[in-house]
């Protein structure tokens, strides 16, 4: 990464605007940054397009550092270009997409400098990585605040991490945080759990109960797993946030409330929106402002200090000097399926067997899921994903520019039409190794 613009606290990115060529919506264009933009029917969505073959939540696009991401959020008649239909793709250059019979024309547009944190730290949270730079400056921004924060990423990224660091930094940290697990509620008890009830509600029930959402009055409740919470109970979770007032079970009357709602989820929502399982105004109404956490593998830079803060943490700070290179860089070749949870334990379990020699961190790995490998993480090709196949992509592409213009940094950017901070940062992650310095 370019370190100018590291020192500056900003990494660029080329968004763009989405045009209407042909159908009807909501407004003329969209314009594309930073933060993610909605294409669909509802009404939640940034724009909203009449077309009855378009879905409820049809794609999603978002300025990155490597282009603009357009995802299809799993619509019933799909997002093509040129008459194929993509999953997710990078759009670097004007581009005609349809979505339904709706046509649309996306035209890049001038870089853009995205704020990064300045601090490689956020409460308990470490990472000196731009994508997580980027995440704590969303944070800081968002903690003081009483919108609701929807925090996605994959199992053992830290989502509970982050959504106790918003609660700490907000006016509300003095107060509760309770946390439901909505995995883990029995689908019988689920409205119980949530709003409370009152003795004799039900076989069962011998005396009154709180609720969780009770207990958090006048401080944060936190929904893990949202998407796992029932169908039936999504309106009534929805109408105690928009009132703010909620009634037990088995009562007459509504009781007032104050709670911030931080949820995270590992799913897709706007998928699970179009599949009929998730209530697409609970989630437009939670999704105030919403926090990507990214894998371990994507920002393996970071995992000495993670270390370092882990073993800090167990109680033995001094640990870490005595950790060997060797386990560290294996550490750091890693795919990491169970992410930081997984290297957490890692450590826990090194430490375990700690008499004051060398530590060996890698004693316990481990091993990767079947069809991966343990030193890059890519994938046989019968055991790829989409995403998989896109990075390996994005890795030949580089590679090649690197070739033909034998390593000149500056014009890899002319060519590929992104900073010279984001060929360098592609090619440090894709290993693509520097022969002469031309840049």
């Amino acid at each position: 990464m370019d370190r100018t613009l590291l020192g500056s606290g900003r990494v660029e990115v080329r968004g763009g605007a989405l045009l209407i060529v042909s159908g009807e919506a909501n407004a003329a264009s969209l314009a594309v940054g930073s933060d993610p933009r909605i294409v669909g029917r509802k009404p939640g969505c940034h724009l909203v397009l009449t077309d009855k073959r378009v879905s409820a939540t049809h794609c999603e696009l978002v300025a990155t550092e490597f282009g603009v991401r357009l995802r299809d959020l799993g619509s019933t008649n799909g997002t093509h270009i040129g008459g194929l239909r993509v999953g997710e793709t990078w759009l670097h250059e004007t581009t005609i997409l349809r979505c339904g019979d709706t046509v649309l024309e996306f035209s890049p547009g001038k870089m853009e400098r995205v704020r990064l944190s300045k601090s490689d730290q956020f409460g308990p949270l470490v990472g000196a990585m731009p994508r997580m730079r980027a995440v704590f400056d969303s944070l800081r921004t968002v903690a003081p605040t009483t919108l609701s924060v929807l925090i996605e990423g994959e199992t053992g990224t830290g989502k509970e991490l982050v959504a106790r660091a918003i609660h700490d930094a907000s006016d509300r940290a003095a107060k509760p945080f309770v946390v439901v697990d909505c995995a883990a509620i029995p689908a019988n008890l689920a409205e119980s759990t949530l709003f409370g009830h009152e003795r004799g509600s039900f076989t069962g029930a011998t005396e009154r109960r709180k609720g969780a959402l009770a207990e958090a009055d006048g401080g944060t409740v936190f929904l893990d797993e949202l998407g796992e919470l029932p169908l039936e109970l999504q309106p009534k979770l929805l109408r105690v946030l928009a009132d703010q007032r909620l009634k037990r079970v088995g009562s007459d009357t509504y009781a007032p409330i104050d709670i911030r709602v931080v949820a995270a989820t590992r799913r897709n929502l706007l998928v699970e929106i179009n599949r009929g399982t998730f209530r697409d105004d609970l989630y437009f109404r939670i999704a105030e402002e919403r926090i990507e956490l990214p894998p371990l593998r994507d920002r393996r830079e970071d995992i000495p200090k993670l270390v370092q803060r882990m073993m800090a943490e167990l109680g033995k700070p001094a640990a870490f000097h005595r950790a060997s290179a060797e386990s560290l860089n294996k550490l750091l070749r890693h795919f990491w399926p169970g992410n930081v949870r997984e290297l957490r334990s890692v450590v826990k379990s090194a430490l375990a067997y700690d008499h004051g020699g060398a530590i060996d961190l890698a004693a316990r790995l481990r091993a990767p899921p079947e069809g991966v490998s343990s030193e890059n993480g890519s994938r046989r090709p019968d055991a790829r994903t989409y995403a998989d196949s896109l990075q390996e992509h994005d890795r030949d592409y580089f590679a090649r520019l690197f070739e033909v213009t034998e390593g000149n940094i500056s014009e890899i950017s002319r060519r590929a039409g992104v900073h010279r901070a984001t060929v360098r940062e592609s090619l440090a992650r894709h290993g693509i190794k520097k022969l002469r310095r031309r840049a």
